[in-house]
């Protein structure tokens, strides 16, 4: 990983090749896009948790640029809203986010636990989706991945080690941003069929967080639902080396390419 998404130009962040996303050479991500999304967020907020973030992505995530501009709705005792709008070079809104910040109280709660396959006994691979609309280096050739055993990057439901690149070059990551480029991730590596003559695109991005990653290795546990009226689902349990931290929750849209 030798190359961050995006690199900032004033107020301006400009995305690398690791930022593009499958289907068009100009357009991000919106895995790094939601991570930058954060960033802003978290920017306006102290002394609370950022636990629970939606992204909205109505235009094409720009690679020539974008601009943040977020707003605080509130900031109360025990919870904060942020507002953060993403804007292209035309001042026009690609995608918006509404955030929750909760206030931490240490305690000794009893919590669930799940099973996590280890990082030790997973094996490198590359990145499951692989071709792309366009030919030039995306999103996918900067992750660094890790099958856990039985997996092999089939379609179907899916679990996945994946660790990746900074948002921004020369700027250390929130331990929430670490997570956002996974999080987005979850109906690529459990597609139901390949990405040949199906166009699959998310048009939003929900992360909810109750514990914040303590690795940059995080895994997805994700299944997709591709429905024939052309909507679909997919759905990610999130680990980093210890345990569960959250979950992803994408809304897709499915359109036959041929």
């Amino acid at each position: 990983m030798t190359e961050a998404f995006f690199q900032r130009d004033g107020d301006w962040l400009v995305g690398n090749d690791a930022a593009r996303g499958p289907w068009a050479v100009d357009a991000c991500h919106a895995g790094p896009v939601t991570g930058a999304l954060a960033g802003s967020a978290e920017s306006v907020v102290a002394g609370k948790q950022l636990v629970r973030l939606t992204a909205n992505f109505t235009r094409p995530l720009p690679m020539a640029g974008f601009r943040l501009v977020p707003e605080l709705l509130r900031n109360g005792r025990t919870t904060a809203i942020v507002h953060v709008d993403l804007r292209d070079r035309d001042d026009r809104r690609c995608a918006s986010a509404e955030c929750l910040f909760i206030t931490e109280v240490p305690n000794d709660l009893p919590s669930a636990t799940l099973p996590v396959p280890p990082i030790e006994e997973s094996s490198p691979g590359r990145f499951s989706v692989t071709k792309t609309l366009h030919g030039e280096k995306m999103f996918g050739d900067f992750v660094e991945t890790r099958f856990p055993t039985g997996e092999d990057g089939s379609p179907g439901p899916t679990s996945l080690w994946m660790r990746a690149p900074a948002i921004v070059d020369g700027e250390a990551d929130s331990a929430f941003q670490t997570a956002c480029p996974i999080a987005d991730c979850g109906n690529a590596i459990s597609r139901n069929a390949e990405f040949i003559d199906i166009s699959c695109v998310n048009a939003d991005l929900t992360l909810s967080m109750f514990r914040l990653p303590r690795s940059d290795w995080i895994l997805s546990n994700s299944t997709s639902f591709w429905e024939r009226n052309g909507i679909g689902m997919s759905h990610s349990i999130l680990f980093d080396r210890d345990g569960p931290i959250g979950t992803a929750l994408q809304s897709l849209v499915l359109r036959s390419m041929r």
